[in-house]
């Protein structure tokens, strides 16, 4: 009976309180702006305050062709929750810059905080609104090792609060907007400052602070890729079209339903979902009536364009501008065919890989942190020669890393880079071991 009442005892001491719910922003005063006055007010206000900016931004991801800004958060200290509408404000995406001037001025005065900054930053700038220097919360926490780095995760582990996170997949382009997901992007900046402090404090205390600022330094230079070449081709589906007509027909077919996305600004699986096209393609219907009964053709502008179909499915038969089946190869080879093609290269990346491993379970950084995957890559496809210290150093600036990481990683890459096919293998946790062991120090890093 001891025994068993020992072992309640213990459930009972091992159950964690269940953590309080933040239901409303703890800033009582929550504006919103949706017009130039207004706007105007809300500026005066920012200038006044003190601090950092904690900001965020909400699109509709999903329900429009575009990426803009239907919602942009700002908070600092002593100031409200400004709750900013941009589409109210400037319509047109091209006067958003001139109308959002002076908040420009505003934000470039301290630092902003933001929790998956590449997520908003590029819809900040559409507005002429750039981040003089950046904190990133969620970056912060992969670098201080959280196993898990939502913004409610994030905010539980440090603030011991739980965020209501119902609304994060809505349709922000809506007008007017739900009382309910105004309240949701009040909660999101009001946690940003006293997470920052706590997440800097939790940096430090690792010896990890500077690794985190390069971080966020980089994540500021970040620019959007230009698009890729025949972005039709990444349809779902297409990997089942294997000869010319039919890629062509997928190509016609995804240029119509690309045009009208961007005319009706709607997100493009909103209008024909890929899988319909891909159906089309394998059994193309022969007159326009056949194609407005074909079953497997599905999505809510079917019927309403369904001439801008049948042209594009024309088209696609008749064009003599046939695509190739393969687009000749761009970068180095897959490295999923190194085993067999390019034996020392495989060695290499195997090696490489060990070394990372170790360090990502050594100072708790996720890997894909520690260096880039396509980074490693490339080192491991083509190093220098000779692959030294100072040639590693060199290529990995030349590829992007940054000092921190390539403090770390070098003295484990010198003997990775000159590993063989036959001892590839067994010397992998050697090598790991060696780079864990010979590694610069974190509190010399940068």
């Amino acid at each position: 009976m001891n025994d068993i009442a020992s072992e309640n005892n213990s459930e009972i001491e091992t159950t964690k309180p269940e953590l309080e719910l933040l239901k409303q922003p703890r800033e009582p005063r929550v504006i919103y702006v949706d017009t130039a006055e207004g706007l105007t007010e809300a500026v005066t206000s920012l200038a006044a305050g003190k601090g950092l900016f904690a900001v965020d931004a909400e699109r509709a991801s999903g329900f429009k062709y575009s990426q803009r800004a239907y919602l942009v958060q700002v908070h600092r200290l002593g100031t409200p929750i400004f709750l900013i509408d941009p589409a109210a404000i400037a319509p047109q995406l091209a006067d958003a810059p001139s109308a959002f001037s002076e908040l420009a001025v505003v934000m470039k005065s301290a630092a902003w905080i933001l929790h998956s900054a590449s997520q908003d930053l590029p819809c900040l700038r559409e507005l002429g609104i750039e981040c003089p220097e950046l904190i990133d919360t969620e970056l912060g926490s992969r670098i201080a090792g959280f196993d898990r780095v939502g913004l409610g995760a994030v905010c539980e582990r440090l603030l011991g609060l739980r965020l209501a996170k119902e609304h994060s997949a809505v349709d922000w382009s809506i007008r007017p907007l739900h009382s309910d997901w105004l309240n949701y992007a009040a909660l999101d900046v009001d946690v940003l400052p006293e997470m920052h402090d706590a997440l800097i404090a939790e940096l430090k205390s690792q010896k990890k602070l500077e690794w985190a600022r390069q971080e966020f330094a980089h994540v500021l230079k970040m620019r959007s890729r230009d698009p890729k070449i025949d972005r039709w081709r990444g349809m779902t589906g297409m990997q089942n079209l294997r000869d010319q007509r039919s890629l062509a027909i997928a190509r016609e077919m995804w240029l119509a339903r690309e045009a009208v996305a961007v005319d009706r600004d709607v997100s493009p699986g909103r209008l024909i979902p890929d899988h319909s096209i891909v159906a089309v393609v394998q059994n193309p219907p022969r007159t326009r009536p056949e194609l407005a009964g074909f079953k497997a053709f599905t999505g809510r502008a079917r019927s309403t364009f369904l001439d801008t179909w049948w042209n594009a499915l024309q088209k696609g038969l008749t064009t003599r501008d046939l695509p190739p089946v393969k687009l000749p190869a761009v970068g180095i080879p897959n490295h999923r065919n190194w085993p067999a093609r390019y034996p020392e290269a495989a060695a290499r990346l195997e090696a490489a890989k060990a070394v990372i491993a170790a360090l990502s379970e050594k100072h708790k950084v996720p890997a894909e942190n520690l260096l880039k995957p396509d980074t490693m890559r490339e080192l491991c496809f083509s190093p220098p020669a000779p692959a030294d210290l100072a040639s590693i150093v060199g290529a990995l600036l030349e590829l992007g890393a940054r000092h921190w990481q390539i403090e770390l990683v070098v003295p484990g890459f010198v003997k990775a880079l000159a590993a063989k096919p036959a001892e590839s293998s067994p010397e992998g946790s050697a090598i790991a071991s060696e780079g864990s062991a010979i590694e610069a120090s974190p509190e010399s890093a940068g």
